[in-house]
This record gives C-alpha cells, structure tokens and sequence, in this order.
C-alpha cells in the first residue's frame, strides 16, 4: 500500500493535508476542552470512517464553511480522522479538495522506498524477479509482516503536514480534536487525545490484515471502525452541545464479490462497523444534525478516484442546510473566528541537543547513527529529517521508520522511532523469471534466496541463492563491511553452476554443450555512495564441459579445465525503478583476466561495458543503451566463455542464444508509452525498440557476420508476478520471433560471480 518517498506531486499535496503538532504519542482518556462561548452552543463535527468514501467529509466541511457554521471540536475515526485532523489544523476544504486530487493509492500505500536511497547490493538483488511477500525465518518456523503493507507510506504521507513535532495536547490545536483506534488485545476503543498527530491519524486507519498495527503506549492499535466508527460519545466528552454526525455507510457487495475470500473479509469488516455504528447512532439528540451523503456502491478502496465522493458530501450538507443555517455566526465573528484558528504557532529556536533512538535489539545503533545527517547542534529540518527517514527504511532492516522532537528536561531531543522487522533478522524470497522464443528456445528460472543478517556488530550478511531451470546455481557468500560507516567490505563467496549453451548455423541448432562450474573466491571493495559499487579479487575452480548433443568437430575442447583469475568491475544504477524506468542510468564495466599462476587452463583476457539512460516527456519515455564486450591480447577466448546474444531487446528477431563470437558491439534505442496506470502498479506499456548490433568472430561458420539490425514490438505489464512481456522481434535478414518473457528480458550469458 512505498515509494517510501511520495511523486512530487504527493509531496507538495501532503505537506498541506493532516498538519499536527508531536513526538511519541500517548494514549490518554479523553480531556477536557475549552467551551465554546455562552453565547452559543458547543458545536462538534464527527466524522465517521470509510476508506476511499470519507472524502465526501470534504463536501460537508465546504457547505460549513459556506453557512459561516462554528465547529469547536472534531472526533474522527480512520478517514474521518484524516480529514478531522487536517481541518481541525487549519487546512480549508478547499485546499483539501485541491490535495487529495493529487493523491492515489500507490502514492499513499505502496511502501516502496525511493530506489536513490536502496544500497545498491539492493538494487543488484531487485534485478531478480522475485514474488510475493518476504518470509522471516525465526523460531523454527516462517514468519510474515502483521499486514499487507507496512504503512510507512501512508506514515511519510502525515509525517509531511506536520508544522511543528512539539509535544501538545489536541485540545491545543486550532480546533479540539480527538481520534479513534481499536486495542487489539482488549478489543476496547481507545480515545487519542495527545502525543504526536501523525501517529494518532495512523493507528485509527489501520484497517487489519491490510495495514500494519500501530503499538503505542503498550498498546497494539488498529482501525478504530470496528469499535467506535461513528464516534458520537467522545464528541458528548469533549462537551458537545449539538452533533454534527456525517454517516459514510457502507457499499453494497454484489453477490459475485462475495464470492471471494475478500470479498467475504471486507463484508464481515462492514457488518462490525455498521453494528459499533447502530450503538452510537443512539446517543442522537434532537438537536443533532445526521448527514448521510448518497454514496452508492462507491468503493472504500477505491483511491485512485477518491474525489468523487466530494460533491456528494456536498449535496448531502444541502439538504439540511436549513438546520445547519441555524448554527451560523455572523460574517465578522466567523471571519475573526478562523483568523485566530490560521495563526501560525510560535517555532522553537533551540537547537537540537541529542539524537535519540531506541534500544534496538540487533542492528547496531552507531551504524544507524552514522546514516543519519542529522546531528546534535543542528537547527531541526523537517527536509533532512525525513530524509533520514528514507534512508533507514531503504536499508531493509527496520519494518517502520518515524521521527519526532521532545522536550526532556529543558533539552530539545530528535527521537528517532525505528522498530525491527519482527519477522527478521533472517529472509527468505521466491521468484520465478525467463523467456520464452515461441519457437522452442526457453530459459525459465526458478529462484529462491536466503539473506541471514546482523551477524556481527558491523551487519555482516550471508547470503544464498538457488536457481534451477536451464542454468541450475547454488551461490553463497559473506558480505563483511569493514568499517562503521560500511563503505569497505571483503566478500568471500562459492558457487556451483550447471549450464546448458545452445550453437546456433545460421536458424537451426547445431550443437549443445553442458557445463558444471565449481567456483570459489574473495572478493574486496567499496561502495560509492549509494547508487554504485566496486569490486576485485581472485577467484579458482574447475569446468567440466561436455558435448551433448552435434558433430565431434564442434566439441568445447578438454573435459576439466582449471580455473583461476582475477577481475574487476564497477556497477552503478540510479534508475529511478526497475520495471520501465522514466529516468536516471544504469552502467557496468568489467575485466575478467584468466592466469596459468593462478590455476587458469589458459591465459586470457576479457572485457565488458554497458549502459543505459532513460527520460521521459509525459507518458513517453526513450530508454537509450549500448554494450560493448571483447578481448584484450591475441588469445582467444575458450569456447564455453564466449559472448552469447540474441533474443528480445538483444538482437530482436534472433532465438535466444542465436548468436556468438569473441566480441560485441551493440546498440538500442526503446521507446515506452504508457497506455494505462492500475493501482498499486508503474500501469501498462507498449513499445518499440531499434537496435544493431556486430558479433566477432562466431564458433560457427555461417552465423550472421557484419552489422546485424533489428526491431521490436511489445507490450509490458507491470504485474503482480512481476514484469510481463508480450513482443515480436524481426531482423533485417527476416529472423523474426515471438517472445514472452517474465522478469526483465534476460542475457543468455552465464552468470558467473567477477565475469
């Protein structure tokens, strides 16, 4: 339900939507407020939960506005406390209306870190199409996050309204407010009164199953619909003389949608929320206003059209407006009345004296604190703060990342609220990616990887990858950093391959070779920021090869041959995503150089350097690309370390594996457009791509020699199970495939650990 970082649309529309005032909340009785002067009565707005359909909360607050009506206090559940919170700070509903057009449901719920801010070991890991959730293995058994999504979106999304992180009372804001959440463990409802707004709003939305629960206090909250939707009695506590009452009710599932598992789940959710709603609908009294807007069957999930509720909202408000006109003040009253409420609070000067975080069971704080940019002495920076917040929750190790600032004896603190991933410290994920030629050529993978975490003080990580389908691997590695900062790391690793290379005669498969690698090494190296690595070392093994299928004459050579080398390379990845990226660049160099000292069959040298740079205009994007790859000296390279090519987006229109030599030139242009955005999804593409291409030197008389051209057409889903591709390829000669890939269309070129 992100990027962890809103689109810059989100992050102008948050940073005016549920402004507060906090640091660590507290979960308190309801206090007393400040009456509303005698001339009067107490008026207080309740606004019930409902997801996607509470924005018709907006229309109500505009016809209030309009019928110049005095509110003195909000209580609002989920939605309602959403919108309850960002009036009762001050926001009008027309500069609501204007945020929540700019919000949709991956902006607010897809917890997806900004890619600028993932390590780029990350960035490396993402490039493998793995599926579903992330398990935690602890306890003998496998363990998953407490909901579909952790929240940290929708928390960066509150975290951007707030003016000032001070420790208040909600009685202190501009309206008295109050907000509404379940205990989980009791099943009690649990009135919100102070601490930290952001965190208020986010335990009263967390619908279950869905999103995370918050703890708070020691408690463990979550959406306060299933007790108190329609929080009437809190508004009676905070002394209100006449209730105005919005009711969302629920939309109507048609008899196919609950024939679904969810569809079921989301009935029984609405059934105990009508049920908590019937209580509280008691409490009316005659002078109370009850606004019902005429929501059909609008979805409460229904984020990306989530403005359509608005004029509904609004028209419902009509139709009582003689009773609301009742309530209205004159104009100049009204008129000072909301001055007062927009006053600006004063801003606390001092600087910071400490940057607090909280006893942390594995990660070891001083590398944390050494992410941070903020430090003790600074000037407090809602910006650099929340930027720190990326950052910690780009690293994988925490499921939610908050900051606040406090007051502890006189002494300004930033507390930096971090909670380990409770299913953690160690992973494992499933995938599954390859392609398909339609021809017969297919190279699908399943993968499954183990990531063992914090096992010394500087985050060491052991890691493990397995692959069986046409190339089967087992890898294993320690990654040490050397340093606090973890800049320096050494990296022993092994490996076990089992591959299968197809020879290509000009279309038809002449030859099939099988190859079993055991490979072992050291490596040492050094990030670059955070968008790039280097690394080198020395690497010894043995390759048995073998014939398995054509002519003796195109046997790879010896039976075992050693292996022993040394290499280099430097990978960098700013793109700003994986699946169609609109912008940034992707680059790779490398040297891998085999040596007789070191136990190599034979001396040799290769080389290879990529990139890509992609912008966009709209919906368009140009996704520009070349490779280059040869051999350094005069000896060639062996037969099973050759460069293979062909297939989509590698020559288009070639089978896959069709084609090799002992160097590459090649170049492509691709050009993007997105047809469609879905929730929770970059949408659906279509595309085309130009490429050309020239292979040195094939294993094979008659492959095709000289440049090779090539175009493509595809389709692209940015599907649940990862990236779908649906393309036609054709060369100039008259190649031409279909290809379905799944994952990013993949090299046919054997992974091997410093090739």
């Amino acid at each position: 339900m992100s990027p962890l970082t809103p689109p810059r649309v989100l992050a102008s529309a948050v940073c005016r939507l549920a402004l507060a005032i906090g640091c660590v909340a507290t979960v308190v009785p309801a206090a007393g407020a400040a009456p509303a002067p005698s001339a009067r009565p107490r008026v207080c707005l309740v606004l019930a939960g409902g997801g996607a359909r509470g924005t018709a909360h907006i229309g109500v607050i505009k016809v209030l506005e309009e019928l110049r009506v005095p509110v003195d206090c909000i209580a609002g559940t989920s939605i309602g406390a959403l919108i309850g919170a960002a009036y009762a700070t001050g926001i009008s509903a027309a500069d609501m209306e204007k945020i929540v057009s700019g919000l949709t449901s991956e902006a607010l719920f897809v917890d997806r870190p900004p890619r600028s801010e993932l390590p780029i070991r990350t960035k490396i890991d993402e490039q493998r199409n793995f599926i579903g959730p992330e398990f935690g293995l602890r306890d003998a058994g496998l363990r998953v996050s407490k909901g579909l999504v952790a929240g940290e979106q929708l928390e960066t999304t509150m975290r951007l309204l707030i003016r000032s992180s001070d420790v208040v009372q909600f009685d202190e804001l501009p309206i008295p407010f109050r907000a509404v959440a379940t205990d989980l463990v009791t099943g009690e409802p649990v009135v919100l009164s102070r601490g930290e707004l952001w965190q208020a709003l986010r335990a009263s939305m967390s619908v279950p199953v869905a999103l995370a629960p918050v703890r708070l206090d020691g408690r463990i909250l979550i959406d306060g619909g299933l007790t108190d939707n329609l929080p009437l009695d809190v508004a009676r506590s905070m002394g209100a003389d006449v209730a105005i009452v919005v009711d969302l009710g629920s939309p109507r599932l048609t008899e196919q949608e609950l024939g679904t598992l969810l569809g079921v789940s989301r009935r029984i959710f609405d059934i105990l929320i009508e049920q908590s709603e019937k209580r509280s609908l008691q409490l009316l009294h005659p002078d109370d206003i009850l606004i019902r807007p005429e929501l059909g069957d609008f979805s409460s999930a229904d984020f990306d059209h989530w403005t359509a509720p608005i004029p509904l909202g609004e028209a419902a408000a009509r139709a009582v407006s003689d009773r609301l006109a009742r309530l209205s003040l004159p104009a100049d009253e009204y008129v000072a009345l909301t001055a007062r409420r927009h006053t600006v609070a004063r801003v606390d000067a001092r600087p910071i004296a400490e940057v607090r975080l909280p006893p942390l069971e594995r990660v070891n704080p001083d590398v944390v604190r050494a992410e941070l940019k903020t430090r003790a002495g600074q000037q407090p920076d809602p910006v650099r703060q929340e930027a720190d917040v990326r950052r910690l929750y780009a690293s994988g190790d925490f499921e939610r990342v908050g900051y606040g600032l406090l007051d502890d004896a006189g002494r300004r603190v930033a507390a930096i609220d971090v909670v380990e991933k409770s299913w953690g410290p160690n992973f494992i994920k499933l995938g599954l990616e390859g392609g398909y030629d339609l021809r017969g050529e297919s190279r699908f993978e399943a993968l499954g990887a183990y990531r063992r975490t914090w096992i010394d003080s500087l985050g060491a990580e052991w890691r493990t990858d397995l692959q069986l389908g046409r190339q089967d691997r087992l890898s294993t590695e320690l990654y040490q950093p050397l340093d606090i900062e973890r800049i320096f790391f050494v990296a022993p690793y092994a490996e076990l391959d089992r591959d299968v290379d197809d020879v290509f005669a000009n279309g038809p498969r002449v030859a099939r070779y099988v190859l079993y690698e055991g490979l072992t090494g050291v490596d040492v190296g050094s990030r670059v920021g955070r968008a790039a690595e280097l690394r080198t070392g020395v690497q010894i093994g043995q390759i048995r090869q073998r014939l398995d299928e054509g002519p003796r004459s195109l046997a790879p050579g010896p039976d075992r041959v050693g292996v022993g080398a040394w290499h280099v390379r430097l990978q960098a990845d700013e793109y700003d995503r994986v699946v169609a990226p609109r912008s940034g660049f992707q680059a790779s160099a490398g040297l891998f150089a085999s040596r007789v000292a070191l136990g190599g069959e034979s001396a040799y040298s290769r080389w290879d350097a990529s990139g890509s740079v992609a912008a966009s205009l709209g919906d368009s994007t140009l996704d520009l690309g070349a490779t280059f790859k040869g051999r350094f000296g005069s000896n060639d390279l062996p037969r099973y370390d050759v460069f293979q090519w062909g297939g989509f987006l590698q020559q288009s229109g070639y089978r896959i594996g069709s084609l090799n030599g002992q160097s590459l030139q090649f170049a492509r242009a691709i050009y993007r457009y997105k047809l469609a955005p879905l929730p929770f999804l970059n949408g659906l593409y279509a595309g085309l791509s130009l490429e050309a291409g020239r292979l040195g030197r094939p294993i094979v008389p008659g492959n095709p020699t000289g440049t090779l051209k090539s175009a493509s057409a595809f389709f692209l889903l940015d599907s649940p199970i990862g990236p779908l591709y649906l393309a036609y390829g054709r060369s100039r000669d008259g190649n031409s495939s279909l290809y379905l890939y799944l994952g990013a269309p993949a090299t046919t070129e054997p992974i091997v650990a410093g090739r």
